[in-house]
């Protein structure tokens, strides 16, 4: 079955440019710590960068959360069962999710993603992959609740959230995207979602700074989608990646810092950085098994099973969406 047409729910302006990408990036530019959402990041450029990344040896957790789902299909599938629909949050490549598919057997799989055409071409490779299965992506913002296609409303949903993403928030960020997944899953559904763990700064540190530079040019090329899409004039060659532990949030932050005092407009507004000054892109922040219980059941969901990999680098946990209840 060839995978259904996409179905876009991103607002554009007339020049086709996401309203939301140029609100952030403006308002984010006017803040004294200029920032810009790490979702951004994904454009079909920026999808191909993060691949690659993924691919690299420093990267533990893609090598670490596919380990864990080849080695406990089993228990993926008693815990899931078959026929739900599996809702991709964030699908990118779906390089993993055909490790799900097989254990699960669902009933359809939809692919949430920001990046239309990168979407659109996983999900073609899924289809042809699952020839028997409904694959209909949705080109959309996942950080807000979704009206899913008719095809799977009225199934049970399982929603996937590989990769840790989920560590890219600061806690009220992430305990809204959780409470808007429930919104858009239901309350009958489970969530199946990848969690970093906190371990040594030097492995953390190499993994978003690899050796190749693969990362670095993965950041800077938030700046070259910012002059493409918005009319930007920042030079690019003036700011540096850098990736650091931050201890008291948990986190490795990102950033874009300016090796020398640059002005730049974009969509027709002045800024201006001085040196070393830095534009932060990125959190990824990294759990132990507390805080993650914590997170998912402030977000509306109890965790029902927890997989570490062998060297328990990275964790997936298992959640069903929590009853409603008027007592502790």
């Amino acid at each position: 079955m060839a995978a259904e047409a996409c179905i876009a729910l991103v607002e554009r302006d007339e020049g086709g440019v996401d309203r939301a990408f140029r609100a952030d990036v403006l308002e984010g530019l006017l803040q004294q710590q200029k920032a810009v959402p790490a979702r951004w990041f994904y454009d079909a450029r920026g999808s191909e960068l993060f691949e690659k990344i993924t691919r690299l040896p420093e990267y533990y957790p893609t090598q670490a959360e596919t380990e864990i789902l080849q080695a406990r299909s089993r228990e993926f599938a008693e815990l899931i069962g078959t026929g739900r629909a599996v809702v991709e949050f964030g699908s990118g490549s779906s390089v993993k999710t055909p490790l799900l598919l097989r254990a699960i057997d669902p009933a359809a799989y939809v692919p949430l993603d920001i990046s239309g055409d990168f979407l659109r071409a996983a999900a073609a490779d899924l289809a042809r992959e699952f020839p028997d299965m409904p694959v209909v992506p949705v080109e959309a913002d996942f950080m807000k609740p979704v009206i899913l296609p008719a095809v799977v409303a009225d199934l049970l949903k399982l929603g996937f959230f590989p990769g840790s993403t989920i560590g890219n928030m600061v806690a009220r960020t992430s305990v809204d995207l959780l409470r808007s997944m429930r919104a858009t899953l239901g309350g009958d559904a489970m969530l199946l979602i990848g969690m970093d763990l906190i371990k040594d700064v030097s492995v953390l540190e190499a993994a978003y700074d690899d050796a190749a530079g693969v990362t670095a040019a993965f950041n800077r090329n938030l700046a070259h989608r910012i002059n493409r899409e918005l009319d930007g004039t920042i030079p690019v060659d003036a700011l540096r990646h850098v990736a650091l532990w931050n201890d008291e949030y948990a986190r490795i932050e990102m950033h874009l810092e300016a090796v020398r005092d640059i002005v730049f407009q974009v969509s027709g507004r002045s800024f201006a950085m001085r040196k070393g000054e830095t534009i932060h892109t990125e959190n990824s922040h990294k759990f132990d098994r507390r805080s993650q219980m914590t997170l998912l059941l402030a977000g509306g969901w109890t965790p029902i099973g927890r997989w570490t990999d062998s060297e328990k680098r990275f964790s997936l946990l298992l959640a069903e969406a929590t009853r409603p209840r008027n007592a502790p």
